[in-house]
């Protein structure tokens, strides 16, 4: 038996201008719904897009093409615009995987094959040196986060738990990890391990005013793509926003809390300052405030702890992995909601479905 609060499919999102709980949301222009339904490019474009946006579990092909339009923003202002150059690649190589291996169309319609790809594609050019034996390397993951994500469905479907942006965590520390015993696959900015230290607690002095909260927040949102850029993070609220004013609020309500709480435990003031210690808390409130949970008092509140341990086990998993110089990524987001989805303490479920009703793994 499978609830179907586990299966964010998202279908109460569609193209009659209703969105989230009755919230109207704002789609492309059904011209172009009538060339998805004519041309297969333009399918497995409106494919790709709405894998961009289930990275905040949302499923709308505009707010992925804001998204992604946000992603080379803060890429190309970073100085990385390979970045982007690789998120777009993942997306597409791990989509086109999921047609090749006869995934139920469904799901690769809803983007659920799409958006870890990406994660991928992305972090790579982060931390690993951009040569051309790189891009052949962004392509092996791509392709095999696809895979993971086929194994982890099959795996947690046991449970009735999505598998979340856990293939993008797993598959990219091995390639990250592997990339340390590889001569040609230069680490770039990636490391080096170090053993963990305490917090100097002049550093975590930080001014908890409007003037530092709002470019924090904003970052707090654009690092769920590895990018510290508050202009990119405007773009990325606006885009969820148009899909759906309330989960745009809940992710608002995780930065702002996950901030507040981090500088008053003493977290490291710049780390802070540059969304560190807030973008997986953001995609923590996103899911339990927003998608996985209806909304009441009770889950409310629910979702707000959850958002406060994320900060925890994001400090927690900062330590952990510092001697193996692998960064956490979105790790706590999964952790976290994962054991906050498990109990199911009588929190009345949406009908936000994660896989589709056909058996995902049965096609293969």
């Amino acid at each position: 038996m499978r609830l179907p609060h586990m299966e964010h499919r998202h279908r109460d999102l569609s193209r009659d201008g209703t969105g989230y709980r009755g919230v109207p949301h704002v789609e492309l222009p059904d011209s172009w719904f009538r060339a998805t339904e004519r041309h297969r490019v333009v399918r497995f474009a409106d494919d790709c897009l709405r894998g961009a946006s289930q990275v905040f579990l949302q499923n709308n092909a505009l707010t992925g093409l804001i998204i992604l339009i946000a992603v080379g923003w803060g890429a190309a202002a970073a100085g990385v615009p390979q970045a982007a150059a690789g998120a777009v690649a993942g997306l597409v190589v791990g989509t086109a995987t999921a047609t090749l291996l006869r995934v139920p169309y469904a799901a690769v319609r809803d983007g659920l094959f799409g958006f870890n790809p990406l994660l991928t594609g992305l972090a790579l050019p982060i931390f690993l040196r951009a040569t051309p034996l790189l891009w052949v390397y962004l392509v092996v993951g791509a392709v095999v986060t696809t895979v993971v994500t086929l194994a982890v469905n099959a795996v947690f479907r046991t449970w009735e738990v999505p598998a979340l942006t856990f293939p993008f965590v797993l598959t990219t520390w091995l390639l990250l990890l592997a990339a340390y015993q590889f001569g040609r696959i230069s680490t770039g900015t990636l490391g080096p391990p170090t053993l963990p230290h305490g917090v100097d607690p002049r550093a975590a002095r930080v001014p908890v005013t409007g003037a530092f909260l709002t470019p924090s927040l904003l970052r707090d949102v654009s690092e769920v793509f590895l990018l510290g850029s508050w202009v990119a993070g405007l773009l990325m609220l606006v885009a969820l926003a148009l899909n759906s004013l309330w989960t745009a609020g809940c992710a608002v309500v995780g930065a702002v809390v996950s901030t507040v709480i981090a500088a008053w435990f003493g977290a490291g003031g710049t780390a802070v300052a540059a969304g560190l210690y807030g973008f997986s808390a953001v995609l923590t409130a996103v899911a339990l405030g927003g998608v996985f949970l209806r909304p009441s008092r009770r889950a409310i509140l629910y979702a707000l702890v959850g958002v406060v341990f994320t900060v925890v086990v994001q400090g927690a998993l900062n330590t952990a992995l510092a001697p193996v110089g692998v960064p956490s990524l979105t790790a706590p987001f999964v952790f976290v909601t994962w054991l906050f989805l498990l109990p199911r303490r009588e929190l009345a479920p949406t009908g936000h479905r994660e896989l589709p009703d056909h058996d995902v793994t049965g096609a293969c």
